[in-house]
């Protein structure tokens, strides 16, 4: 609560940063659906920035949660509380208690606040070695957010009651300073008043055809485009190339996705050009590279998926939103290509019930790669962006990168892996892939609440375990996967022989009784499965033989597809530097740095962008629900 009709400064002690107030931060976005909450942040000598610009004037609250929800939380509060800012480390414990931290781990840059904002600055090392805190790295993280109209008191802070939420983020991601002209021409791949169901998630799916162009465009950038008020709606948006074989009657109508009517055309739709997801920023291509357009070689018909997320189930609903795509006759020196990695998707990826962590993997095996590459591009192609892609019970993506036996530098991870939060991660360094690496895909899921088996396939709850690789130069290679051997997985829960010739799908069992005249779906669903037994049957799984797929485009392929590959004998896996604790983490630290504090009244100008919400806050040993 303000108390002081003035402004104030709040002491420049000697040693202290200058410039702190305003100093710009590359990354900024809304974190509630009403435009009260922002959120900016970026790296500022060594640590973590952060910036809260919430309309209150009383505390704001912003944290790191393993699930977005209160339990085992990291959390900072801060304020301006009678002319004087404040800021308090807390954690929460697995019952959701608030705690105030021991070490004290976040640095108050400034505060100010006026009769409607409060703006509090902050910074944290990415690793503080405090078992109470999150260490901060390239996977999603899950921050939750609150505020209140009352300053936190001697009791601590009071219960927010609907005034919190949760966004996956991704907090260190490169910053891409691309600046464009205004005169950059760009067309729009829009929906046109999609009606949204009252029902919770819909996927949407559209199919568009790419302008035509009478010489090369390079696509340099693409932007979201969320109609207004649809912030919260539109939960992500995936563009993927289609075959080229279709006349423009495909255009006529959306439909949507995953759905036993849906047009036979959007199955040729497979390999992602571009993923946008709520709190996502556009996708800027590096300054030497660009998606071409407008040649045989080049998408013609693209197929927009827009998944819309309507929790409270309201009628009504019309949207218009879509993408938009900068495009350039100053052609940049590389054409980007997209290369799906992986597990094909198919009914041999098998994920049993019950399990709290499986592992797949799908390999981008070392035969397919030095066909392609040594025909098309033998001094290899490099990679600047990962899209790392499972569906519902996937908890876990890394793209592993081997050459010669030797494991390299992980490609891309994410850790924490949030399905509603997907889109291309930059790669700090380009990477280089020679032909003769390969390439490991490696999902972890989680199947606790599951009683049946879980499938690879299209459907949401089904599962996928993709890589795209987005590289340059351009080659004639989209898809670098495998699939696992079946009948050896079959073999695990007893099945002697199937029916040959296979003249239905799925195929049916033959022997052993139990399992007769059964489907193997429904064979591997009679199975009893219990932890140990999943168990046994990862490790036999990921020790499989694997097919490969080694596609071009419009589904011709490499003459490597469909040969037996083992899976590769790492020599020397890839051992990772250890986290290094910040230096300046501790409390003493905190209480003797210089620091500089602005406090006071100013007008804040329109700062404002969306999404949901805590789901409990404990204060004293009690838990408001």
């Amino acid at each position: 609560m303000c108390g002081w009709p003035l402004l104030l400064l709040w002491g420049l002690l000697p040693g202290a940063a200058a410039g702190g107030l305003g100093r710009a931060l590359p990354h900024r976005t809304l974190l509630d659906s009403e435009g009260k909450y922002w959120l900016s942040w970026g790296p500022r000598g060594g640590r973590l920035a952060f910036r809260l610009e919430v309309r209150t004037a009383g505390y704001v609250g912003f944290g790191f949660s393993p699930t977005g929800a209160m339990a085992a939380a990291d959390i900072v509060v801060g304020g301006v509380a009678h002319g004087r800012p404040y800021l308090q480390d807390y954690f929460t414990n697995a019952n959701r208690e608030l705690k105030k931290d021991a070490q004290q781990d976040y640095h108050l840059e400034y505060a100010m606040e006026n009769s409607t904002h409060t703006v509090v600055e902050f910074t944290r090392e990415l690793h503080t070695c405090d078992m109470n805190d999150k260490s901060i790295t390239e996977s999603t993280v899950r921050v939750i957010w609150a505020y209140h109209h009352e300053d936190v008191g001697e009791a601590g802070p009071k219960y927010h009651d609907s005034n919190r939420g949760t966004k996956s983020l991704r907090l260190l991601n490169p910053e891409k300073t691309t600046v464009l002209s205004t005169a950059i021409p760009y067309f729009d791949l829009v929906n046109q008043d999609v009606p949204i169901p009252n029902k919770g998630t819909t996927y949407w799916c559209q199919m568009f055809k790419i302008p035509v162009f009478q010489e090369k465009h390079h696509v340099i950038k693409v932007e979201p485009l969320i109609q207004r008020g649809h912030e919260s709606l539109v939960h992500h948006i995936l563009l993927y190339q289609c075959s080229s074989s279709f006349n423009d009657s495909v255009l006529d109508y959306g439909h949507e996705c995953y759905h036993p009517n849906m047009p036979d055309a959007f199955l040729t739709c497979e390999t992602v050009i571009f993923a946008w997801a709520i709190g996502g920023e556009g996708f800027s291509y590096p300054p030497h590279v660009g998606l071409s357009l407008g040649t045989p070689l080049d998408p013609r018909y693209v197929l927009l998926e827009v998944h819309y997320d309507n929790p409270t189930y309201k009628e009504g609903l019309i949207d218009n939103s879509g993408l938009r795509l900068f495009h350039t006759t100053d052609i940049k020196k590389y054409d980007a290509g997209v290369i799906e990695a992986g597990l094909w998707v198919s009914l041999f990826h098998t994920i049993p019930p019950g399990m709290p962590e499986f592992q797949s993997e799908g390999h981008c095996t070392l035969e397919c790669l030095e066909e392609a590459l040594e025909a098309e591009k033998p001094s290899g192609i490099h990679v600047f962006a990962v899209l790392l892609h499972a569906h519902l019970a996937g908890r876990g993506i890394r793209l592993r990168h081997f050459r010669k036996g030797e494991e390299m530098r992980l490609l891309a991870y994410d850790d924490d892996f949030d399905f509603n939060f997907q889109e291309f991660q930059y790669l700090r360094e380009e990477q280089t892939i020679l032909p003769g690496d390969n390439l490991i895909t490696e999902c972890r899921y989680n199947t606790k609440d599951r009683s049946r088996m879980t499938w690879g396939g299209l459907s949401t709850r089904n599962e996928m375990c993709l890589s795209y690789l987005l590289y340059y130069p351009r080659i004639n290679l989209t898809r670098c996967a495998s699939i696992p051997d079946i009948m050896e997985q079959l073999q695990f829960i007893g099945v002697k022989e199937i029916y040959r010739p296979v003249t239905t799908w799925p195929f049916i069992i033959k022997s052993p009784k139990q399992y007769k005249n059964l489907s193997f779906m429904d064979a591997m669903n009679k199975f009893k499965w219990a932890k140990k037994e999943g168990l046994s049957f990862n490790k036999l799984v990921l020790s499989l033989p694997v097919n490969v797929r080694c596609s071009k485009t419009d589904n011709a392929e490499w003459s490597i597809q469909g040969m037996t590959a083992l899976p590769p004998h790492v020599e020397r896996p890839y051992k990772a530097e250890p986290l290094v604790c910040g230096t300046s983490s501790s409390s003493s630290v905190h209480r003797n740095r210089s620091l500089e504090l602005l406090v006071g009244f100013m007008v804040l100008g329109s700062m404002l962008h969306s999404t949901r919400l805590w789901s409990s806050f404990c204060a004293g040993g009690r838990c408001f629900l």
